[in-house]
């Protein structure tokens, strides 16, 4: 009991002491919380924004089969990409064949992107950056040979700059749309 009196009693000393120093660290552990709890608030507007999307696979001189390629109703490829969160890059993997008589180098481009808005409208708006959808893959320009066959990653990144995000916010976009072509580069 003694030395819970002596504990206390050396605790009051210290608070009366440095009571100055303890109320300056609790006004700053107070403003620097209130502080990062509304930055939290202001990014989650932001950073959680996510899109289901498609990519249709049109090909001149392949094939594209096999791997994360799905087929609609009538017979058409198209890649589901899933929820792409802004700012993120997604994966998918797929055959390509050469159904061509000779060597080719194949190109991938990216057209005819459309996003869409909570009902379903497409929107008529112009995004505000050139590129916003990235599409890259692995394949290294080697010619394919008549009949040749190579297993291939796509990867999308969607856009996370500002004017893009704000955007996406204007125009209530909720899901986007795209074509993947895979063709023969020109010679």
């Amino acid at each position: 009991m003694k030395n819970l009196k002596s504990l206390l009693n050396q605790l009051v000393q210290f608070v009366h002491r440095f009571w100055r120093t303890l109320l300056l660290i609790i006004i700053v552990s107070l403003a620097t919380l209130i502080v990062s709890s509304a930055i939290s608030i202001w990014l989650s507007r932001f950073h959680n924004l996510y899109f289901p999307s498609l990519g249709a696979i049109r090909v001149i001189g392949v094939e594209a089969y096999g791997g994360n390629i799905n087929t609609t109703q009538n017979g058409n490829p198209f890649i589901d990409w899933g929820t792409v969160y802004l700012g993120n890059s997604v994966n998918r993997s797929f055959y390509i064949k050469s159904i061509s008589n000779e060597l080719i180098i194949l190109q991938l481009m990216i057209s005819n992107v459309t996003f869409q808005n909570s009902n379903g409208k497409n929107v008529t708006e112009d995004p505000p950056i050139e590129n916003p959808l990235l599409l890259t893959w692995n394949y290294n320009g080697t010619p394919l040979n008549p009949k040749e066959e190579i297993f291939v990653t796509v990867t999308l990144m969607i856009s996370s700059d500002q004017k893009f995000i704000d955007y996406i916010i204007n125009n209530d976009v909720k899901q986007f749309f795209f074509d993947i072509i895979i063709k023969p580069a020109e010679q």
